[in-house]
């Protein structure tokens, strides 16, 4: 339980704000790269730079049992730190500093006992306060069918009503492509995403009574689509139940129960042979040990000169998972890598790739219009979720826009055949 202190002012240059930029200074390297206000009323820090607020020793408690990216988001989320500032800007500032200095979040031990001793000083020693309730907690064997589910279960979950005001009527939770520029008159959000349905159904080559495979369904935007705009027949597969019974309903509206039909299991049961197989942002979550595996069920679940299209998250440099905030509050286990390698998984499971579109950009200009919609929504998604949850959305969507927008994530579609009878892939492609 978080005590929240009322302010009382210190003289000058007495406070806990100034001893705590003293003790960072060996940290952060330097003048602490934001305006700090401490629960005591007191500031210290440049007075231009984005003011954060810590507003109880609960807040250096975790920074201090969690040091860095995980103990300041948890302190965030609680509400024990305050960012007094545009977030986006507050974070691209620090990261910047963070750059210029060539800080790597793992301070030395002599940076730890002085941050030790300052700790002591203001009081914020002692225990660690317990997790945030709307942190993760996911037991069992990595990637065993039960964790996959309960990860899953924690982030899909939420309800199909949140998701509905933070996306567009098409309930896609992966980039979009915007073949109009972001603003352009009349074209939205949803039109990008119906773009980015279309372009998958015409890289697989769907027609009318062609059969497809999307592994991974989500809300069902792609097996909807597929079904309604090119006549196919589609299986998709999910683990989330809130999920299913959202696409049941919309197939029942739309009258497609004789060409589209949802299971609720792993990708690992999948059994049977398609004319396409389609699995967007999901094998993300599938693991490191086990992407050979769903690999080989992509390529397995497709007939011979069928194709295979896998849009997919990358990820260069440290923290596979998306770092420690994205692993413990978002998605649990999660793992990416550089495209590149993900290519080389997949020729693994016997396909042959044929064509990598990067689509990095088209993901910073889709979140942008779901942090449009969050904004927009703000009360109502309030009442849905409580406030906590609230504050881990709005750092989600920020930190992630950011990753995409700076290159240290970018997303692409991926698109395979599976050989031993000849393909019809265009030699020159219309995309």
């Amino acid at each position: 339980m978080t005590t929240t202190l009322h302010p009382v002012q210190s003289p000058a240059g007495t406070g806990i704000a100034q001893e705590l930029a003293r003790g960072l200074e060996p940290v952060v390297g330097g003048e602490l790269p934001v305006r700090l206000r401490a629960w005591d009323g007191s500031e210290a820090g440049p007075v231009d730079a984005p003011l954060v607020e810590i507003r109880s020793a609960d807040a250096l408690r975790r920074i201090f049992w969690h040091p860095g990216e995980l103990g300041a988001a948890q302190a965030y989320v609680t509400g024990e730190l305050e960012v007094h500032h545009d977030l986006d800007d507050a974070l691209t500032h620090v990261w910047e500093v963070v750059r210029q200095r060539g800080l790597d979040g793992r301070p030395g031990l002599t940076a730890l006992a002085r941050a030790l001793g300052t700790a002591a000083r203001a009081g914020a020693l002692g225990r660690p306060p317990a997790p945030p309730a709307t942190q993760a907690r996911v037991r069992g064997r990595l990637h065993s069918k039960l964790r996959d589910r309960a990860a899953i279960s924690h982030h899909y979950d939420l309800s199909n009503e949140f998701y509905g005001l933070i996306l567009d009527e098409t309930m896609a939770y992966s980039s979009a492509y915007w073949r109009k520029a972001p603003g352009t008159t009349g074209y939205t959000l949803a039109d990008a995403q119906r773009d980015k349905l279309s372009l998958i159904c015409h890289k697989l080559g769907l027609e009318p009574g062609m059969t497809l495979l999307d592994v991974g369904c989500g809300w069902g935007s792609l097996s909807l689509h597929a079904a309604e705009t090119f006549g196919a027949h589609v299986t998709g597969v999910t683990i989330s139940a809130e999920q299913k019974a959202y696409i049941d309903e919309q197939v029942r509206q739309r009258g497609l129960e004789d060409r589209v039909t949802i299971l609720l299991q792993d990708y690992r049961e999948v059994v049977g042979r398609w004319d396409a197989v389609a699995s967007v942002e999901m094998g993300e979550h599938v693991g490191q040990a086990n992407y050979p595996e769903y690999a080989a069920v992509l390529a397995g679940s497709v007939r011979r000169g069928g194709r295979v299209l896998v849009q997919q998250m990358s990820r260069r440099g440290r923290h596979p998972g998306g770092g420690p905030f994205i692993e413990s509050f978002i998605a649990p286990d999660m793992h990416m890598r550089p495209v590149g390698a993900t290519v080389d998984l997949i020729e693994g499971s016997g396909l042959e790739v044929r064509d990598v579109h990067a689509l990095r950009e088209h993901y910073v200009w889709t979140v942008d219009a779901w942090i449009d919609n969050f904004t927009e929504h703000r009360a109502a998604l309030r009442d849905l979720v409580g406030e906590e949850a609230m504050r881990v959305w709005e750092l989600y969507l920020v930190g992630g826009r950011m990753a995409f927008r700076d290159g240290r994530m970018g997303v692409d579609q991926i698109l395979a055949v599976r050989p031993g009878e000849p393909h019809d892939l265009p030699p020159v492609r219309s995309w």
